[in-house]
């Protein structure tokens, strides 16, 4: 399984590339598909740009099954976006995207030029045993009990993971996949039975998730935002995305999606709103920071949309880029400050500070990794950085030279040691201890190697700490 998240695409057959003219009738690009003994043929036009492409499916659903014109010419059938990826990308980084993408080919790209294309039945096809395949299966699931079994054996694609030294930073990604996959599997579920919406929204997901950081303890964390012109009929379109996410909500409860304690939720009306209101919640949580309105804005910085027209997202971080150019020192004031909250557990002696629940001595890795979380955050404010998850985060601060080579290393080497070590505890209560997962670690239960690099990790976020105290409270001391 190793060679699945090393090897490259460079390393996997390729098929050329085959394209016909976007002029070209259906039945001639079907010939010629034949001809070739392909599924996919590629669509040019006139200055011989790919701009789509045919497969067999495409054919059958909107010539033969809709008893169409053969003589259609194929841009008026073509499936696209196009999607493309360096030929130096990992095989699972690959499978990946056409999951996020929904396509179903790629095309090759090597010194600016296109190579070839492969398929995603060909990547899957060379990885029977793969987690990778797992996803697919969940793709083709239809009944939210299908969907629940599935979450279900997510504990054992983790542990098979983690035992066969995949990173942390890897199994968080097909976590990710899978939840996306499932949720987006929920509200085509919803929008079937409560009909069309409305009006153009997204909905969001926020916190861990936002970040696609989650482990096997998770809650929902989402919001939806709706177009303007929406609020013509502003009272039906307010009901119908409540009603919507209530229902979702309910669905993804039932799979094992808990409820959202704090209420970050869109089914909360507070968090189910117009782009419009969306933005004075961001200008009123920037403008006038408080301890509480900065936790929102944190939670709310980490999102990412999963369903619905991604320019409303796009119009949102325009507006949060913009405002991000102004001066906010109290912001990055109160934000240092809500990074500062949890102190790595270390002892004045340098052990690690533990604390008694029941009769074992233990401490919370959650806790332990938020500072990271934290104060990588206030930094990619600061500087103006839209990636939402920590790693990518930490390489675009990298890139900006915000921090040093070692700095990056120190941070993404801790940052995943303790997410590797928070799934595995996860799993091993799942499946061996039959148990609700936690975040509690027990100290007895570590290596020497362990408690070690536990005792260096905490180090590196005390140093950062005062770095960010020094950076943005003007108070090396407080």
């Amino acid at each position: 399984m190793n060679e699945l998240y090393t090897k490259t695409i460079e390393g996997i057959e390729q098929r050329e590339i085959t394209s016909c003219d976007e002029n070209t009738p259906a039945y001639e690009a079907a010939i010629a598909m034949a001809s070739h003994k392909i599924s996919c043929i590629f669509v040019t036009n006139a200055q011989k740009k790919i701009i789509g492409y045919v497969t067999d499916i495409t054919l059958r659903d909107k010539v033969v099954a809709a008893r169409g014109d053969t003589s259609i010419p194929v841009k008026d059938i073509m499936d696209n976006p196009i999607v493309s990826i360096p030929s130096n990308t990992h095989v699972y980084e690959a499978i990946l995207m056409m999951f996020r993408t929904k396509t179903r080919y790629l095309l090759i790209e090597k010194d600016g030029k296109y190579t070839g294309s492969i398929s995603r039945n060909k990547l899957l096809g060379e990885q029977a045993e793969s987690p990778l395949v797992f996803i697919q299966s969940v793709r083709q699931t239809h009944s939210e009990e299908e969907l629940k079994r599935k979450w279900e054996q997510m504990p054992a694609v983790v542990a098979q993971l983690l035992n066969s030294d995949v990173s942390a930073a890897i199994v968080n990604q097909i976590i990710t996949s899978i939840s996306d996959t499932i949720a987006l599997k929920v509200i085509q579920n919803v929008i079937a039975i409560v009909g069309e919406p409305p009006a153009k929204f997204v909905f969001m997901v926020l916190g861990s998730e936002g970040r696609k950081e989650q482990t096997l303890k998770t809650d929902q964390d989402n919001a939806i935002i709706y177009e303007d012109k929406a609020n013509d009929h502003r009272e039906e379109v307010r009901e119908y995305f409540l009603n919507f996410a209530q229902m979702v909500s309910d669905r993804l409860n039932a799979i094992g999606f808990s409820y959202c304690t704090g209420g970050f939720m869109a089914q909360n009306p507070n968090w189910t709103h117009s782009l419009s209101h969306w933005k004075r919640n961001y200008d009123s949580w920037m403008m006038e920071p408080v301890p509480e309105t900065v936790i929102k804005f944190s939670t709310f910085f980490d999102c990412r949309y999963i369903y619905g027209d991604p320019t409303i997202m796009d119009e949102l971080r325009e507006f949060l880029d913009k405002e991000l150019q102004q001066p906010l020192e109290k912001l990055f004031f109160h934000m240092a400050k809500n990074a500062l909250q949890y102190q790595p557990p270390l002892t004045f002696f340098k052990n690690i500070r533990t604390f008694k629940r029941g009769k074992h001595e233990v401490f919370d890795i959650k806790k332990a990794m938020t500072p990271i979380v934290d104060l990588v955050r206030v930094y990619a404010l600061k500087h103006r950085i839209f990636e939402v998850n920590t790693g990518d985060r930490l390489k675009a601060l990298k890139s900006k030279g915000v921090f040093t080579e070692d700095d990056f290393i120190q941070l993404m080497q801790g940052y995943y040691f303790l997410m590797g070590m928070r799934l595995e505890k996860q799993a091993t209560q799942i499946l061996k201890e039959k148990k609700e997962p936690d975040n509690y670690v027990l100290l007895n239960s570590l290596t020497k190697i362990d408690e070690l690099t536990l005792k260096e990790i905490f180090k590196t976020i005390a140093n950062f700490q005062t770095r960010i105290k020094f950076d943005f409270t003007n108070n090396l001391f407080g």
